[in-house]
């Protein structure tokens, strides 16, 4: 990245050092445990592809396919360094080009970058500890942390937070291994079985993006924010004036509200459907399904303290919640309609992406493309 001054907007390897050295340590495990977690791990994620292809009747397409990591948090952290480097590339070398004519650009460029750093480390300091699993859709090969081709894409199962989970909900360790890699093994299946999909989310987040038009100032001001409320440096429950609204919010631009509105419709689709594979493929390989969903479903409405939620909220964590429930169902409107095969016709292309509204309202979607289709 290009730097103005010799700053750079973040700096990246602090805050890679940052969250590496504030992140919790994981549960006690010895050695031995530990790698036969690993192992089953990854015997989990390869048996999970078959049943996740044979539910969704989805493949992956010929050269698209990815890797399955197993990671610690650590090694969560530097792989979402890795994808937000490239992502917010764009964004951030825009802010770089504003902030050496703005009144406070001299400043910004003696510290901002690594004040930035290790906040942006805090950050993921606290997340690195609560990711079960995730698709890395945008994620470019390094050394360490290897990625599919045509533009990378890998999936991480982070082992220690499976682990203290598990023991947490105090259930089957088997079954919940099996049961957070099949949801995870469907997101790895929707974008190797329909290759344009990262492509159109990429084209998204750029228009998004590129719509910016923030003080540089303010967005650091945003993650001083937010890592203040995580170091208790704020008091719980206090909002101030912007209401306690999510990074996203704080910047939207009425173009980018209409992305947005695009992005969170997608975002829905993806994690409703990973929902409802997980549960309709649970039955039959998972044998406490039902404990392991009651108890997990407990969990995410129980939440955790004030200051976990008032972090939450901040960060829109509180919003991707909400896409798991409605998504899944709008997903399981469909199928009852018009089965698998019908509801597949939504990865035919960016067209037959449901809205913000269909998500809403399934019935909609159903009448606009199984219509249109049949005209």
């Amino acid at each position: 990245m290009t730097s103005i001054g010799g700053a750079e907007m973040v700096d990246w390897n602090l805050a890679v050092a940052t969250a590496t050295r504030l992140v919790r340590p994981g549960p006690e495990i010895s050695r031995d445990d530990a790698r036969a977690v690993v192992a089953e791990l990854r015997r989990h994620a390869k048996a999970s592809e078959q049943h996740v292809r044979g539910f969704t009747q989805m493949g992956a397409e010929e050269g698209h396919d990815t890797p399955v990591l197993v990671v610690d948090r650590p090694g969560w952290v530097r792989a979402n360094v890795a994808g937000f480097r490239e992502i917010l590339k764009p964004l951030l070398e825009k802010m770089q080009e504003r902030r050496g004519s703005t009144p406070g650009g001299a400043v910004l460029g003696a510290v901002g970058g690594k004040v930035t750093g290790v906040e942006l480390g805090m950050l993921l300091s606290f997340l690195a500890s609560r990711v079960l699993g995730q698709y890395e859709t945008f994620a470019p090969a390094t050394r360490e942390l290897p990625a599919g081709e045509n533009g990378g894409g890998r999936l991480l199962l982070v082992a220690p937070n499976i682990v203290h989970v598990e023991r947490e909900l105090d259930v089957q360790p088997h079954d919940f291994r099996l049961w957070v890699c099949l949801h995870e093994e469907t997101h790895r299946t929707q974008f190797t079985a329909v290759p344009w999909l990262r492509d159109h989310l990429e084209g998204e987040i750029q228009s998004f993006l590129g719509e910016t038009d923030v003080d540089p100032m303010t967005v650091l001001e945003r993650i001083r924010e937010a890592a203040q409320s995580l170091a208790g440096g704020r008091p719980e429950g206090e909002e101030g004036e912007d209401g306690g609204r999510s990074f996203v919010e704080l910047v939207q631009t009425p173009a980018q509200r209409e992305i947005l509105s695009r992005l969170t419709a997608v975002m829905s689709l993806l994690e409703g459907h990973a929902d409802f594979v997980m549960d309709g493929v649970g039955p039959d390989v998972v044998p406490t399904v039902a404990e392991i969903r009651e108890k997990f479903q407990q969990r995410r409405q129980r939440g955790a303290s004030r200051l976990d939620l008032a972090l939450r909220k901040l960060l829109g964590l509180d919003a991707k919640l909400r896409q798991y429930r409605d998504g899944e169902r709008f997903v399981r409107a469909v199928v009852d309609q018009v089965g698998m095969d019908g509801f597949n016709r939504v990865w035919t292309s960016p067209n037959t992406l449901p809205t913000k509204a269909e998500i809403a309202k399934p019935a909609d979607w159903i009448a606009r493309v199984h219509r249109k289709a049949e005209q």
